[in-house]
């Protein structure tokens, strides 16, 4: 496989550019015999021809024989189309429990030139330093990976404790680094509202070196509230779930992204403000948020938004500009990449419908990256220090009295709250549960699908343990599954029907660095390790994905029917999306921003 390329600046390639597209000098590849879609104007330019050189484009026109040289690489399109390479407007590389070149690896053949991360789990554990070794092994690829600096560690101030924090000072030196290019989404929706100091010094800082401020605003109340937030500076936001949302936000001159993740299903309901409402497209934007490694080797990535989004009604040329114009022009990247046009970097699909989109080449840089789902190139790794691998410090061995749910004294029977689970949302519902007490304490009710939760601290080996109650996974048996990938404080989530077997997953991942277990009847049936900031592995997606498949089976034969089940799992700590979640203080009301007792 060919080495990862340093792309030259414009600057530094404009004279080349120039010459080949006057016919002065050679191109290094010419395109001819294809169809070009031309996102500027939205159509399809039969037989026009691309010369490319320094990596870039150079000439865009009917005919480039005149680019071509002794030495110029030539392909035939054979009447296929070419259109821009995808772009991915906001995710989290660690989704994928992937590293930046593995994942790059994995979504290169599905025709993703360009991704915009947010690496804010990683934020979580390892602070501003975890955010730079994402950031240089990015910078290390054949594609195009922009990383966002996290605003949010912790997302909720007071009402959970990560591994670092992340502050204004951060915010400030992370703007000087060359792959930054803007503020992680602005989870904090409520301190912007409020103008928190902190919040506002943050968007302030990105907003002084003419970055991008990315939003997240995980509330249905469109008053007020979402004007204020509006207000102060975020200029995108992917948590819209209905029509109202992506209008709303278009309307004050945000964004409206649109997502279609592992998990995420909110293309469809949003996607109509456009092909009814006929709203201008312009302000719609196509992301994948989170995908894990299941989705990317079996489904693909962005292409698969990009169908998705055809498939609910969407013009493929429309729908196409919302993954590749559309979301260069939003970070002011339109001069650089977005579009088959001169001086931009030479990133290209050849594919032979824009319907169903076999993605059959792929060019990055101007080199062929991918053919027919082959990996062309090298993706470079990151030399990964050691104290990376020892991130998940538990300070002791758990036992099962840890994860007993003590009721109060005297109590026979009590009301408890209990986190409900959503399919295919990221949103919880706040239930509540009249429960039977038993020598003391209250258990699992597998009869009314209510399973035991709990949270294990794991950044600072206090050994502290927050128990709960949760349903919707429809768990049976004895069987308990944690996980180190919590969103996003990223301590240890163990859901579970037995205290042992709890216990017993909780020092497995003690044990290993990270990842996920899954128990059944005293052994453990599942394991994925994750033992980068017990966040990501470094293996191939394929291997990753295997092992993710065999946990999403031993789910199944614990009694869960949900879809992406996982994904569920790992977002029971988000406390700042609606409506109950747990973190290492106690149980969180996201409704009201605080915190609230197990017991009504």
């Amino acid at each position: 496989m060919e080495h990862a390329n340093i792309l030259k600046s414009w600057p530094e390639a404009a004279p080349r550019l120039i010459a080949v597209a006057a016919g002065r000098e050679a191109a290094d590849l010419v395109i001819r015999g294809g169809r070009l879609v031309n996102v500027h104007t939205r159509e399809v330019l039969d037989g026009w021809q691309v010369a490319v050189a320094e990596g870039r484009f150079a000439y865009v026109g009917p005919d480039a024989g005149h680019c071509i040289g002794p030495q110029t690489q030539v392909i035939e399109a054979e009447g296929r189309y070419l259109i821009p390479g995808l772009c991915d407007a906001h995710m989290h590389i660690e989704s994928g429990m992937l590293t930046p070149a593995e994942f790059a690896a994995a979504v290169i053949p599905h025709g993703t030139t360009t991704m915009f991360t947010d690496p804010h789990e990683i934020a979580n554990v390892l602070g501003l330093a975890g955010v730079r070794m994402m950031h240089d092994e990015a910078a290390l690829q054949p594609i195009n990976i922009f990383t966002q600096m996290p605003s949010c560690a912790p997302s909720a101030p007071g009402l959970e404790t990560t591994g670092h924090e992340i502050t204004p000072a951060d915010v400030a030196e992370a703007m000087t680094w060359p792959g930054i290019i803007g503020l992680g989404e602005m989870m904090n929706f409520p301190g912007v509202i409020g103008a928190d100091p902190k919040m506002l010094a943050e968007i302030g800082a990105t907003q002084a070196a003419g970055k991008t401020v990315g939003g997240h605003y995980a509330s249905p109340d469109l008053g007020p509230a979402f004007a204020a937030y509006a207000a102060g500076g975020p200029a995108d936001d992917h948590e819209g779930t209905c029509e109202a949302d992506a209008i709303a936000r278009v309307r004050l001159g945000m964004a409206a992204m649109m997502r279609l993740g592992s998990a995420w299903y909110d293309v469809k309901s949003q996607i109509t403000a456009v092909t009814e409402k006929g709203l201008d497209p312009r302000g719609f934007i196509l992301c994948t948020d989170d995908c894990h490694s299941g989705t990317l080797v079996h489904e693909g990535h962005m292409n698969r938004v990009l169908r998705h989004a055809i498939d609910c009604g969407a013009d493929p040329l429309v729908a196409l500009q919302m993954c590749t114009i559309n979301t260069a022009t939003h970070f002011g990247l339109a001069r650089e990449l977005g579009s088959i046009a001169p001086g931009r970097r030479a990133d290209l699909i050849l594919t032979s419908d824009l319907r169903t989109l076999p993605i059959e080449q792929v060019i990055a840089r101007g080199r062929i990256v991918a053919t027919d789902g082959r990996l062309m190139v090298d993706c470079p790794h990151y030399d990964w220090p050691a104290h990376v691998r020892a991130t998940v410090r538990l300070g002791r061995q758990l036992t099962a009295p840890d994860f007993e749910i003590v009721a109060p004294a005297g109590a026979r029977r009590v009301t408890a709250r209990v986190i409900g689970v959503l399919e295919n949302q990221a949103p919880t519902r706040a239930l509540s549960a009249e429960m039977e007490v038993t020598d003391g304490c209250v258990g699992p009710d597998p009869a009314r699908d209510i399973a035991q939760i709990a949270l294990v601290e794991r950044h600072r080996a206090t050994g502290k343990v927050t128990n709960g109650l949760v349903s919707g996974f429809g768990y049976r048996g004895r069987m308990a599954m944690a996980s180190t990938v919590a969103h996003d404080s990223h301590h240890m989530i163990v859901v579970g029907t037995d205290c042992a077997l709890m216990a017993a997953a909780a020092n497995r991942l003690g044990e290993t660095g990270g990842g996920i277990t899954v128990w059944k009847d005293g052994a453990e049936i599942a394991h994925v390790a994750l033992p980068i900031a017990g966040l990501m592995s470094d293996a191939p997606a394929a291997q990753v994905a295997r092992d993710a498949a065999r946990m999403v089976a031993a789910m199944a034969e614990c009694g869960c029917t949900l879809n992406n089940a996982y994904m569920q799992h790992s977002l029971l700590a988000l406390v700042v999306i609606p409506e109950l979640r747990i973190s290492d203080l106690g149980l969180v009301d996201v409704t009201r921003f605080e915190l609230t007792d197990l017991f009504a």
